[in-house]
């Protein structure tokens, strides 16, 4: 345990300087790294650590045949830098922020595509933040559920959409829409031209059927219990072009499928009983780095969705 302050009080300007050039070097694993990529000499990074090492009165780093490596002194001091820079820029977020308009990037991650209801929706939100708001840059993009979790805790996204089936530590969740998914069938599949009453729970659980890819509610477990789940597709587009072809059956949305049904391209199947709910939440993190575009994302979806 340390009796006194790893960096030094009062922390000048130089400090800082020659705090960043120990980050660059032990993210590129040595001098003669670091000094390529700060484009200075190998000399002038070893004198600027011996001064570094000096003001500290610790030892910081080996270097020599064995190659480049921490001390255990040196290992405190890194994570203690990491953290003073983060709260920095943190600090200087914050600054920011208070009393001026919101600029810089606005982040919102999906993890589903959005049907064209959804995206008309979706067009209304862009356009009120647009509108309150136009020095910001918006990034409206897309990745798995899992990626924007890690980015949303990281600070990398302010808002993510997603199903919340399974919620963790850190997020908060806010119900969006929920909608049933029916089980269905394309017009190549056996089913498609026999009534429901001819399609027996037994037939159903011998067919190859589609896993969505990702944990659901107990209800829509259950059915999937019952399934001869030979393939997976998470996103709605490729679901339904799995079930186009005639090989599987599988649960969509009504609203994804829509156009098809009108053709009679694809049909439901015993919707009654072969259905569950999909459900859709705004998910933030609970102590967010930009508190006010969280909120004024927040408050936008709130209003376009009527939550």
């Amino acid at each position: 345990m340390y009796k006194h302050s790893i960096i030094p009080k009062p922390v000048s300007e130089y400090d800082l300087r020659l705090l960043r050039i120990f980050i660059s070097v032990v993210e590129h694993g040595g001098f003669s790294s670091a000094a390529n990529a700060l484009g200075i000499t190998r000399s002038t990074i070893s004198v600027h650590m011996s001064n570094l090492e000096t003001r500290m009165k610790l030892k910081l780093c080996l270097r020599g045949r064995g190659g480049f490596s921490l001390t255990e002194d040196g290992q405190a001091v890194y994570q203690a830098v990491l953290d003073l820079f983060a709260t920095m820029d943190d600090f200087s977020l914050l600054i920011d922020s208070l009393g001026s308009e919101l600029s810089g990037e606005l982040i919102i991650l999906c993890a589903d595509q959005l049907d064209e209801s959804k995206q008309h929706k979706m067009a209304q939100v862009i356009q009120k933040i647009n509108a309150v708001s136009p020095n910001l840059h918006l990034v409206l993009d897309g990745d798995s559920i899992s990626n924007i979790e890690k980015s949303l805790l990281k600070d990398k996204a302010h808002i993510g959409v997603f199903p919340s089936y399974q919620q963790i530590e850190g997020l908060k969740y806010q119900p969006l829409f929920s909608e049933s998914i029916y089980l269905c069938c394309g017009k190549k599949h056996p089913f498609f031209n026999q009534v429901d009453t001819a399609i027996s729970e037994e037939m159903l659980g011998e067919a190859a059927a589609i896993h969505p890819g990702i944990n659901i509610d107990l209800a829509g477990k259950r059915q999937l219990e019952k399934l001869n789940l030979s393939a997976k597709s998470y996103q709605f587009d490729t679901r339904k072009a799995m079930i186009l072809s005639g090989c599987y059956i599988g649960f969509m949305q009504q609203s994804f499928i829509q156009a098809e049904l009108n053709r009679g391209e694809i049909r439901i199947i015993k919707p009654n009983s072969h259905h569950y709910q999909f459900r859709l939440s705004l998910v933030s993190k609970k102590t967010p780095r930009e508190v006010k575009k969280v909120e004024l994302l927040t408050d936008v979806f709130s209003q376009v969705f009527q939550l």
